[in-house]
């Protein structure tokens, strides 16, 4: 009589957990988010399919795990919002360039981004993730009645310039030096954080 297997984690080698995310980085990085399956990450590595659903629960669970970055984009605006209002733009957008760009993060960033287009549940954290760290933090730095609106607009330019530059590659914004982009992003984002202007009544 066979012996009927074992609940719990399934038995595999310890070193089983990095080689999967070693494939998983990879795979999702080289065919984006939607063409990669659980099956064949776990057949590239060796291991069992139930390993892999044991140690990351689903396709996202492993997405996330695999393009963790090594830079918390929270961490990188609560940076940028320090320093004076009349230069938050500059700094926004330095920091928005700066993180797309890296040869390391920058990667992660497009894929994640590729990613909420094909599967509505990573569309949906990566709203919130937007709403919360950074048109709540931009808001609450602004101040005022209408900061969420102003930072929202604000919000909507820089996601714009995310997505034509490094997702759809655009030319010519696609390769435009970075000192030249900030110059002509800078004011149409400051009027952004600044709001629409308040017209006087006529006497």
């Amino acid at each position: 009589m066979n012996k009927s297997r074992p609940r719990g984690r399934p038995r595999q080698e310890t070193g089983s957990r990095d080689a999967i995310l070693t494939v998983a980085r990879r795979r999702f990085l080289a065919e984006g988010y939607d063409k990669v399956t659980l099956r064949s990450i776990a057949q590239e590595a060796g291991v069992d399919v139930a390993l892999v659903s044991y140690h990351y629960g689903s396709k996202r669970g492993l997405f996330g795990a695999a393009l963790e970055l090594p830079a918390n984009p929270p961490e990188l605006l609560a940076e940028a919002l320090r320093g004076p209002l009349p230069t938050l733009p500059e700094r926004l957008l330095r920091t928005v360039l700066a993180a797309w760009g890296d040869p390391v993060r920058g990667p992660a960033l497009r894929a994640l981004a590729q990613a909420a287009l094909f599967d509505p549940e990573v569309s949906r954290l990566f709203r919130e993730m937007a709403e919360r760290e950074m048109v709540g933090r931009i808001a609450e730095r602004l101040g005022g009645a209408d900061a969420s609106a102003r930072a929202s607009v604000a919000a909507s330019q820089i996601a714009g310039m995310i997505f034509l530059r490094y997702v759809l590659r655009l030319e010519p914004l696609a390769s435009l030096p970075v000192d030249e982009l900030v110059a002509r992003m800078a004011p149409p984002l400051r009027s952004a954080l600044a709001g629409p202007e308040r017209r006087r009544p006529r006497s």
